[in-house]
């Protein structure tokens, strides 16, 4: 009956997301809903977006072997992204009307930075949509009871998830976000008052987790434990912020208002949420302390769904795998659209505009549906023969938009200076650190330094220094576009067929915003 259940909430949230589907008219709606999603909406999907596997799944297994000091990086780190974003980048970026974060970097610092800074994004979207259908995987095969294997789950849900993203993008994903974003609520938190009612009350975890140390948050005061528990924190704070998910739900507010409030208030609500799974988690301890024992060393990501199937009634376990399911869905399309609109718009679109100059708008609509397909295949692959864990692919997603992208994304956006060929010396020496770091810490023998200094903040490191050398220096690298929005191959230009409707004061406004933006080239 549970699996019924299941599979009806399914059918009928891929429903409704083939429903919204019928509003996609251009690639503009496809991409970012047309630029008008009201405030509930926008809160909605930013926070279903990012209350994915890894919240539900991923960071209680990791809890209760670490605490609060082995989840640093998520919730800590990436709800503070979310804050961030709608504290200094939101207003700013909206205000460009643009398509994709590639674009961004077109503008203000030229062609080749948007080229390397889109692989970067694009590849680090691998990890994340791989945890999404690894852990569809996993639900499948729990809820069959092992009728379904973890492999078949994956393509099973990943297929299932393809569907309305293939023909709704922004826009289904958007509406499907706001139903699930219900559902997670209301199902977490009618689960959390049924195992609290278990143990005697929420007070009698939380003083059994305090007594066993997991509320520890901060590391030892030492050099070598602050410096490793630093970039962890930032990795995924900072490096999550250059995102096209991010900036989709930006630019598919009505106004730059609700792009600033609902990243904030979808950020906060992700982090108060995020504690309800710990806490489930944790119960099992107290609960089931055998079935903590059986899966704590060999698979910890089982802990919580097999105590809600061993302990709690059918009504909560409906309750709960309706919000798992809800949970994964809406990050795993949200993950889907967003390296393939960044693909399609700023790798593809220039190449094939040189090629057929007279592309349509629907043409290169049909384009984008292609790549989600063939993004899909890839990640469902790496999926099926990852060995990492859920928490683990996520946390590994956001090391090369760390080191590559946000150095250029705020310098670009709040220092004059920055210039093109800092950028791509921002990115180049950063990128070339992070690797050699990364190949050392491979070694037999690593460095003793490795162990202080992890790759990713190595080359955090040295991208902002290089960034501020580079962009100094004597300028031998001009700017290979303009702020007016013409770059890349004669006759492409980033607004055309996307269905862009500015008014005159708009376009003056875009043009200023950007032309005080750039600095200007020798």
């Amino acid at each position: 009956m549970l699996l019924s259940f299941v599979i009806a909430y399914w059918l009928i949230s891929i429903g409704i997301g083939l429903y919204a589907a019928l509003r996609v008219h251009n690639s503009r709606d496809y991409a970012v809903a047309g630029r008008s999603l009201p405030m509930y909406i926008v809160t909605a999907t930013v926070f279903a977006t990012w209350f994915g596997s890894e919240t539900v799944l991923g960071i209680p297994a990791t809890f209760l072997k670490e605490g609060l000091h082995g989840v640093v990086a998520d919730p800590f780190g990436s709800s503070l992204c979310l804050i961030l974003v709608g504290l200094f980048f939101a207003k700013p970026l909206y205000r460009l009307n643009l398509l994709t974060i590639g674009d961004y970097y077109r503008q203000r610092f030229g062609r080749t930075v948007e080229i390397i800074t889109t692989i970067c994004i694009v590849i680090s979207y691998l990890g994340w949509v791989a945890a999404q259908i690894k852990a569809l995987g996993l639900v499948f095969n729990v809820l069959s009871d092992n009728g379904i294997s973890q492999e078949t789950g994956m393509v099973l849900g990943a297929g299932s998830v393809l569907i309305y993203t293939l023909f709704g993008g922004m826009w289904s994903v958007a509406i499907t976000d706001f139903i699930q974003m219900i559902v997670i609520v209301i199902g977490l938190l009618f689960i959390g008052w049924e195992v609290s009612d278990q143990v005697g009350g929420v007070g009698v975890v939380v003083n059994h987790a305090l007594a066993s140390g997991k509320f520890n948050f901060w590391p030892e005061p030492t050099f070598s434990a602050i410096v490793p528990f630093m970039a962890a924190w930032l990795t995924m704070m900072l490096g999550s912020i250059p995102q096209q998910d991010v900036f989709q739900r930006v630019q598919s507010s009505a106004n730059e208002k609700i792009a600033v409030r609902a990243s904030v208030l979808g950020g906060s609500l992700y982090f108060v949420f995020a504690f309800v799974p710990m806490f489930l988690a944790y119960s099992a301890t107290l609960i089931a302390p055998d079935l903590v024992a059986k899966y704590i060393d060999s698979d910890s990501q089982l802990i919580l769904p097999e105590l809600v199937l061993q302990k709690a009634p059918l009504f909560a376990q409906i309750m709960f795998f309706g919000a798992l399911l809800s949970a994964i869905k809406s990050c795993a399309s949200a993950t889907l659209l967003a390296p393939s609109v960044t693909f399609s718009e700023n790798l593809l679109r220039p190449i094939v505009t040189a090629w057929r100059p007279n592309l349509t708008d629907r043409q290169f609509l049909r384009i984008m549906q292609g790549v989600v397909l063939v993004f899909t295949a890839t990640v469902t692959y790496i999926a099926m023969n990852s060995k990492l864990s859920i928490y683990g692919l996520v946390e590994n997603a956001y090391k090369v938009t760390f080191v590559a992208a946000f150095v250029p994304l705020v310098t670009g956006l709040y220092w004059k200076r920055a210039t093109n060929q800092g950028a791509v010396g921002s990115m180049v020496l950063g990128l070339i650190s992070w690797l050699a770091c990364e190949a050392m810490a491979a070694m037999p023998t690593p460095p003793e330094w490795i162990a202080v200094w992890p790759p990713q903040f190595v080359g955090f490191l040295v991208a902002i220094f290089a960034m501020v050398l580079f962009s100094l220096l004597p300028q031998k690298i001009r700017n290979d576009a303009t702020l007016a929005g013409h770059s890349g191959p004669a006759g492409y230009h980033p607004a055309a067929g996307h269905g862009h409707r500015h008014t005159e004061e708009q376009t003056k406004h875009a043009h200023h915003s950007a032309a005080r933006a750039q600095h200007p080239q020798p």
